[in-house]
């Protein structure tokens, strides 16, 4: 079955098991994988480096990927120890233990940022790519599977790649991608799309057989994450969304096909999204990064006429609805590097709406999108800065409360700064929408408070910014700066945010 698939016959003699191609993986080596959120990455072969390992193989390895990977992956070289730097997203448990326990040197990035950096030569050399293909083509160059991510430019500066072939991945994706590498400074032109459905590169990533040294056949499945089943919390606030677009377009600040949609990755996303096929909005255009169970059924619903990100990330049921019906999808369907996926350039241009989650956001609009009490990574700041800063329309989405009410999503002031408030155009729970635009901060701070934060909370905020304004004698931008330690102190301390007299 596998000879189908590599149509270079010189490349048939490299096939070797997982343990002789992890063999090629030297410690203090630099490696560069396919993979993102959690989709088309190597499995078998990081699996048998984790064993050699835990056998007493000394090998620890500076390890990049596109974005988020599998437990095959993150977790099982995270906790064999093979992993000392990781970069530039996770959403692993044993990973994200590991960088907050200080045993892994996490950097955390831009994803639109991560491929010209290893280009630059910001991370020195990449000494290894792994790559998961579908198939090889008759020059040796490699079709990928179910994400992109940085995957072309690990392949062009790797000093050599072991390709993961994977029989499971359907070898119909072959002609859904669009691999496209910028030139870099000082010769860098425009990126050459003006519609989301352009398509400006090849459908293979450009390789050849000399660099390929070794192939291990594999039939490992995407360990995709499952979806949350989409709540009333979540209905809530796909509604107020949705009811703000439809102003936007009442009012002639948008379109009746509206602009081309970005939706961050997750349940919330997810369900949020999945409120447009309810909606009156037809024909519209998704140009993102990920693409979930609801972007499928938008484009089931013939609701997306293109669908353009880097990765396919559905459920489990998703993905098998994925290659069932994918001459359908591939139609619709188009993968790019997260260089291009994500790229200010291009969201500019095409007047990209963003729509992406936070952990917390304050009462002037900055959002925390990546830590836990200021300290602890969750997972990362993803692509969600790409596109924030350069949209048409910045929309970010929470629940105004967590854990079951115990905390308030809206703070006084946030405990780490991912988007600041100059970036951040409308924020959305399921109280309200607050539109930030062309307001001052106090402005913003009543706009938040009075339409976005829980009930339950608005008289603590309200308490917090009347004091601040007095104590500041109405400054522009008025912080009792201890207050705001104390409002996240008092929950680890009590498990609940009541509210300290300054």
């Amino acid at each position: 079955m596998y000879k189908d698939r590599i149509r270079c016959n010189v490349l048939l003699d490299r096939i070797v098991s997982a343990d002789e191609a992890a063999l090629l993986i030297k410690n203090g080596m630099r490696v560069g994988t396919s993979g993102f959120t959690p989709s088309g990455y190597p499995k078998a072969v990081p699996m048998a480096l984790a064993k050699q390992a835990r056998a007493g193989r000394k090998v620890q390895i500076d390890l990049l990927t596109g974005a988020s990977v599998g437990d095959e992956l993150d977790g099982e070289l995270s906790e064999a120890g093979v992993i000392v730097r990781r970069v530039p997203y996770q959403t692993n448990k044993a990973m994200r233990r590991a960088i907050n326990e200080g045993r892994v040197q996490y950097l955390d990035q831009h994803l639109s940022h991560s491929s010209q950096q290893v280009r630059y030569g910001f991370h020195g050399n990449l000494d290894v790519a792994i790559i998961e293909a579908c198939a090889i083509t008759e020059n040796g160059h490699i079709v990928p599977t179910t994400s992109i991510g940085n995957s072309p430019t690990f392949v062009q500066e790797a000093d050599i790649v072991i390709v993961e072939l994977n029989t499971s991945q359907p070898p119909e994706m072959e002609g859904m991608h669009d691999i496209y590498i910028p030139q870099d400074p000082p010769s860098r032109q425009p990126i050459p799309i003006i519609n989301p459905g352009d398509r400006i590169g090849s459908p293979y990533i450009s390789c050849g057989p000399d660099k390929i040294k070794a192939i291990v056949i594999t039939d490992i499945i995407d360990k995709v994450r499952p979806l949350a089943p989409i709540d009333d919390l979540s209905k809530a606030m796909a509604a107020n969304l949705i009811d703000f677009l439809q102003q936007e377009v009442k009012l002639g600040r948008l379109p009746q096909k509206m602009l081309p949609l970005q939706s961050g990755v997750g349940s919330v996303a997810n369900a949020v999204l999945a409120g447009l096929l309810d909606s009156g909005f037809e024909d519209l255009v998704f140009y993102s990064e990920v693409i979930q169970d609801s972007a499928l059924d938008m484009i089931d619903a013939d609701k997306f006429a293109v669908c353009s990100g880097t990765s396919i990330t559905p459920s489990a049921a998703g993905l098998v609805r994925f290659k069932d019906k994918i001459d359908f999808y591939s139609k619709k369907i188009i993968l790019r590097p997260q260089e291009i996926s994500n790229n200010p350039e291009v969201a500019r241009r095409i007047g990209v709406i963003s729509i992406n989650t936070a952990i917390e956001i304050d009462i002037y609009g900055n959002v925390n999108s990546t830590h836990i009490m200021g300290t602890k990574m969750m997972n990362g700041i993803g692509g969600s800065g790409d596109f924030t800063r350069n949209a048409y329309l910045s929309i970010f989405i929470t629940a105004s409360t967590a854990k079951n009410g115990a905390i308030s999503c809206i703070v006084p002031m946030v405990s780490h700064v991912d988007h600041t408030e100059h970036d951040v155009s409308i924020i959305v729970t399921e109280q309200g929408v607050a539109d930030l635009r062309n307001k001052s901060p106090k402005e913003r701070a009543v706009e938040i408070i009075s339409n976005c934060a829980h009930p339950d909370y608005r008289a603590m905020l309200n308490d917090y910014f009347e004091r601040a304004v007095k104590a500041t004698n109405n400054a522009h931008t008025p912080h009792l700066m201890g207050y705001s330690h104390e409002f996240h102190k008092r929950f680890i301390e009590t498990g609940t945010m009541k509210c300290p007299r300054a």
